[in-house]
């Protein structure tokens, strides 16, 4: 009989990682990247999918939603998610070297390496690899805004993944705390990344584009093609990471137009 495995500190935090970086209909034991870095891990993909699905049923927009994951979560889980939401610049870091150590313990480095470090391209010797604190949060938040929405911007469709923007809802500079939180952020296109921050549009309660007088003032093709014919649509609702109404009702009354 095979023991089973316990989860170190470090393989939770790449389990973590992996969760808030893939959307959550990825997390199954055929996706490639899961089983490769399972097998890095010494484990079986299955093990690392359900402990995905495990981090999973800890996320209340998975739960609130009725979509459950599975209920297996330990209280190392449900711990390593409080440690998460409390302070996740440290912990972006912390789950990033977790995942780096892993692949340096076999002489490679991570796929998605760019997003770990900054100022080069010279990946060749993974001993010369350092982590910026600044790069990290940035790329995971976008990572985790994006992916929640499965790389589609939430008011039009768009999936191309140079257009799209993880938008603050409440912007970066008034809200430290919550300037890496995925539920402060929306996944937009360009164009729409920009109305939102200037206050052009917003969404209501039920999560419906709402338009700015300005814009339904103007009698213009192009405002009517990108604004008018969402107004009052409900976005794509987000897998993971539902944007939160208190950021939303700040929006609305500090920086929208109406």
């Amino acid at each position: 009989m095979t023991l089973r495995q316990p989860w170190t500190r470090d393989h939770l935090l790449v389990a973590f990682h992996l969760y808030n970086k893939m959307p959550f209909g990825q997390i199954r034991h055929g996706n490639k990247e899961i089983a490769s870095t399972a097998k890095l891990m010494g484990r079986t993909a299955s093990s690392l999918s359900m402990k995905m699905a495990n981090i999973a049923s800890c996320d209340p927009s998975i739960t609130e939603s009725g979509r459950s994951g599975l209920k297996g979560a330990s209280k190392a889980d449900k711990q390593m998610w409080l440690e998460m939401s409390n302070d996740r610049e440290n912990f972006y870091v912390a789950a990033a070297d977790a995942v780096l150590k892993l692949y340096r313990s076999q002489g490679q480095l991570p796929p998605d390496i760019s997003h770990f470090i900054e100022g080069t391209t010279d990946y060749s010797s993974a001993e010369n690899v350092t982590l910026t604190k600044t790069r990290i949060g940035q790329s995971q938040f976008r990572l985790a805004v994006l992916s929640a929405y499965d790389f589609k911007c939430c008011i039009t469709g768009i999936d191309i993944a140079d257009l799209l923007v993880a938008s603050h809802i409440v912007p970066w500079r008034l809200d430290t705390a919550n300037r890496l939180n995925p539920s402060n952020g929306l996944c937009l296109s360009a164009l729409h990344d920009k109305a939102f921050d200037k206050g052009l549009i917003t969404l209501n309660d039920q999560l419906e584009v709402t338009l700015s007088s300005k814009l339904l003032q103007q009698n213009n093709r192009a405002l009517t093609d990108n604004f008018e014919r969402y107004e009052n649509r409900q976005i794509f609702i987000p897998k993971k990471f539902m944007p939160s109404q208190q950021f939303l009702s700040h929006h609305r009354n500090h920086i929208f137009q109406p």
